[in-house]
């Protein structure tokens, strides 16, 4: 696997397949915004099994993974389509082991971003005064400790540093430094927690601008591999360049409730498609992309 401080520009197919091996711990991260859906599209298309699959909030593009079977565990915070209702190619896998059984680890989102935190400091666990008191603490892996100084309890968990962290972002300059703005949730922890990271972008510009406060930066020797993907965080938006296809989350609820209709769809737009330009022409939401 190359190394994560050698960066380059290269295509989403050849860095999922150089990069992302079965039975890998794949952390894809993106909160309502900059969700990298296509690279998640690829991973279903190359076939990949086995894997750890970490999220905060696992929504759509995760519910299409687990339904095809690329996963054999999930850690996460919480799950769902924001705003209409059951992933229910997750709740099929776990309440019926379609198309195999997943095994769950559940955190809170305090928990996670406290893992990733640590993972990204280089730290063996992070300190919380959550879980402690909570069921949480009986069903996920967390352990006490004592303050030194004072004495209180705690709840440490341990540091979270996946084998491949995927997110999306709006620019990357031609050295490979990426540039994200907007809502960026905890994708930099995450990038920084990995051993390997893998950014797709909207597009590649000849300088990164400041976009304001909010504007993160993860220079290029913090990661393996960029890839140019317009669009790529459809049907989630990436600000100022595209918006959230609201359409596409409701619609989702009765295509992923019936196993053959979920097989159906993905067969004909994931499978039956080349890449994420393709994809979106598929879906009839290919203008402007590519």
């Amino acid at each position: 696997m190359e190394s994560s401080k050698q960066v380059k520009l290269t295509t989403l197919r050849d860095a999922i397949a150089t990069l992302v091996p079965d039975g890998a711990t794949v952390a894809m991260e993106g909160f309502t915004h900059l969700i990298p859906f296509a690279a998640g599209h690829e991973i279903i298309r190359q076939g990949k099994r086995d894997l750890i699959l970490v999220r905060m909030t696992p929504d759509v593009i995760y519910d299409q993974m687990i339904g095809v079977g690329c996963a054999r565990k999930l850690v996460f915070s919480w799950g769902g389509n924001p705003g209409v209702g059951s992933l229910h190619r997750f709740r099929d896998a776990v309440e019926h082991g379609h198309p195999h059984p997943l095994e769950l680890e559940e955190h809170s989102h305090a928990g996670m971003a406290a893992r990733y935190t640590a993972g990204a400091s280089g730290l063996p666990f992070a300190i919380l005064r959550a879980y402690i008191g909570t069921d949480l603490a009986k069903h996920t892996e967390m352990a006490t400790i004592r303050c030194p100084f004072t004495g209180e309890e705690l709840a440490a968990v341990p540091a979270l540093s996946p084998d491949v962290t995927i997110i999306h972002a709006q620019q990357a300059d031609r050295s490979g430094n990426v540039g994200m703005w907007g809502i960026t949730g905890v994708q930099k922890e995450a990038a920084l927690a990995a051993r390997t990271t893998i950014v797709t972008v909207e597009e590649v510009v000849d300088e990164l601008s400041p976009r304001g406060p909010n504007h993160v930066v993860l220079p290029s020797w913090t990661l393996a591999a960029v890839a140019p993907v317009p669009g790529g965080a459809h049907p989630s938006y990436a600000m100022g360049y595209s918006t959230r296809d609201n359409a596409f989350y409701t619609g989702w609820d009765e295509i992923s409730r019936d196993r053959d209709v979920f097989d159906g769809w993905v067969e004909e737009h994931i499978l039956g498609t080349e890449d994420h330009v393709s994809y979106m022409e598929s879906i009839g939401r290919g203008e402007g992309i590519g």
